[in-house]
C-alpha cells in the first residue's frame, strides 16, 4: 500500500508541475507550501528541477502558528505589511516566478477569531501585494493550485472516519478527482478533459450572449449581463510568451467574466462556503445594478458581510463559471469543504476582482480602460456556488435569440 500511495504522489507532482505549471528550463518556480506538506513539496522541487529549473524558492506556512497570531498577536500587527514581506513578492514578480501553491487547511482554522482581524490583515495585504496579483490574474507567468489533506479537513470532509484513517480517504478523493490512478498516465487523461472544455468554450464564444439568466428551485432568479467582446476560457491558459499551463488542478469549469453594473435579481448558494476557516451556509445575495443591495445566511452573516466590504469592488462579481452537475467531483457525494473542489462540482459566481484575460486584451488595458470594458477591480476574489441539478441557464445573443446554456444541471450541448 506504501509503494502505491508513493506512485500516485509522485505522479500527481508530476502533474502538477509538468501541466499545471508547464515549468520551462531557465525559471524560478516558487511553491507556497505548509510544514505539514513537506512531502509533497520536495517530489515537486525535484520535478522542477527535471524540467530544467534554475532554482525552486519554497515558502512555508503553518496553520497553528497563523491561528495563534491571530487569536493573540497585538491588534496592530493586523493592520501591518511588513516591507520583508512585500521585497519578497516584488522579487518574485521581477523574475516571473511560476507560483505553485497548495490549498488544505482546515476550513475552521479562524474559527473565534474577530473578523475584524480578518478583514484588516486583508485590507493590509491587498495594496502592496497588488502589483504582483495583478500580474498573476492577468496570466503574465504560469500558476497553478493543488490540495494536499490535513487531518482537520479530512475530518471534515468524512465526518465518520478520524485521524489516518480521515487522511487517507481524502487523499484517495483528490487522487481520484485529479485522475490519478499510479500508472503515470495523468497528463494524457488531463489532455482529453482540456480538450473537451476547449471545445465548449469555442461554442460559447461563439454565441456572445448578452445575458445570462439563472434559475432554480431554491429560488434564484438571476440575470447576468456580460461584456462586450468578452471570453470563455478554461482548463489551460497561456502566457504573453505562449506557454500553456493549468491555473487549477483539478478543473472542469469554464468561465468568464461578468458586466460589473449588469447583475440583477438573486442568487441561491448550493454548498457552503468556507472562507477565512470560517462557514458560512444557507445564504443568498441580492444585486441591483450590479451591486450585492442585500445579503442573508443562516451561519456565518458576519463573515460574508464582511468580506463584501473588503472594498468598493467586492460588492460586485468579477466571475461566471459553468460546471456540469455530472462531473467528477460533483459525483463523488463529497463536500469537501474547499473552493478548490467544492467549485469544481457546480457553476459558481465569485464577488471580487475580475480576471482581465476575460475580455479581449484585458491584460493590456489600464484600469480604467478594464473598469470601462466592464470588468471589476476588487483586493478580494471569493468563490462561492450556486449550481444544482435543476439549475436552468438561458443565454439571450444581441440579437434577441434564447438559446439553453444549462438544462437540469448540465449543459445544453
Amino acid at each position: 500500500m506504501v509503494q502505491e500511495f508513493e506512485a500516485k504522489l509522485n505522479e500527481y507532482a508530476r502533474l502538477l508541475v509538468e501541466v499545471g505549471l508547464n515549468v520551462q528550463p531557465g525559471q524560478t518556480p516558487s511553491i507556497e507550501s505548509n510544514v505539514e506538506f513537506a512531502a509533497l513539496t520536495r517530489q515537486c522541487v525535484a520535478a522542477c528541477f527535471d524540467r530544467g529549473a534554475r532554482n525552486v524558492v519554497p515558502y512555508y506556512g503553518d496553520d497553528f502558528i497563523t491561528r495563534e497570531s491571530f487569536l493573540r498577536a497585538d491588534p496592530a500587527v493586523f493592520g501591518e505589511y511588513p516591507s520583508y514581506m512585500k521585497a519578497r513578492v516584488d522579487w518574485l514578480l521581477e523574475q516571473k516566478s511560476p507560483r505553485l501553491s497548495f490549498t488544505g487547511s482546515n476550513p475552521e482554522l479562524l474559527k473565534g477569531v474577530d473578523p475584524a482581524r480578518i478583514q484588516a490583515r486583508r485590507k493590509a495585504s491587498g495594496p502592496p501585494t497588488r502589483p504582483y496579483f495583478d500580474a498573476l490574474t492577468a496570466n503574465k507567468f504560469q500558476w497553478c493550485v493543488g490540495a494536499h489533506p490535513t487531518p482537520a479537513w479530512a475530518e471534515k470532509a468524512f465526518p465518520d472516519k478520524k485521524g489516518e484513517e480521515a487522511v487517507d480517504a481524502l487523499w484517495e478523493a483528490i487522487f481520484s478527482v485529479c485522475r490519478i490512478t499510479g500508472d503515470g498516465k495523468a497528463v494524457e487523461r488531463w489532455r482529453q478533459v482540456v480538450d473537451t472544455i476547449a471545445r465548449r468554450a469555442e461554442i460559447l464564444n461563439g454565441h456572445q450572449f448578452k445575458t445570462l439568466r439563472y434559475a432554480n428551485s431554491l429560488g434564484t432568479d438571476l440575470t447576468v449581463a456580460l461584456p462586450d467582446n468578452h471570453v470563455w476560457a478554461g482548463g489551460c491558459d497561456h502566457t504573453p510568451e505562449g506557454v500553456e499551463f493549468m491555473p487549477n488542478i483539478p478543473t472542469e469549469e469554464i468561465f468568464t467574466a461578468p458586466r460589473w453594473d449588469g447583475v440583477d435579481g438573486r442568487v441561491y448558494a448550493a454548498l457552503p462556503l468556507a472562507m477565512d476557516g470560517n462557514l458560512v451556509k444557507d445564504f443568498y445575495l441580492d444585486f441591483k445594478g450590479g451591486r450585492i443591495v442585500d445579503v442573508h445566511a443562516g451561519q456565518g452573516e458576519e463573515i460574508l458581510r464582511r468580506a463584501i466590504d473588503t472594498d468598493e469592488g467586492a460588492h460586485y462579481l468579477g466571475e461566471v463559471a459553468l460546471v456540469p452537475c455530472d462531473s467528477p467531483i460533483r459525483n463523488t457525494g463529497i463536500l469537501f469543504f474547499n473552493t478548490l473542489f467544492d467549485e469544481n462540482a457546480s457553476c459558481h459566481f465569485a464577488f471580487g476582482e475580475a480576471y482581465p484575460s476575460c475580455v479581449k486584451g484585458g491584460e493590456d488595458m489600464s484600469e480604467a480602460e478594464q473598469k470601462a470594458a466592464g470588468l471589476n477591480r476588487s483586493m478580494t476574489h471569493v468563490d462561492f456556488m450556486v449550481g444544482t441539478e435543476d439549475l436552468s441557464i438561458v443565454g439571450t445573443t444581441h440579437d434577441g435569440r434564447e438559446i439553453p446554456v444549462f438544462t437540469n444541471g448540465n449543459f445544453a450541448f
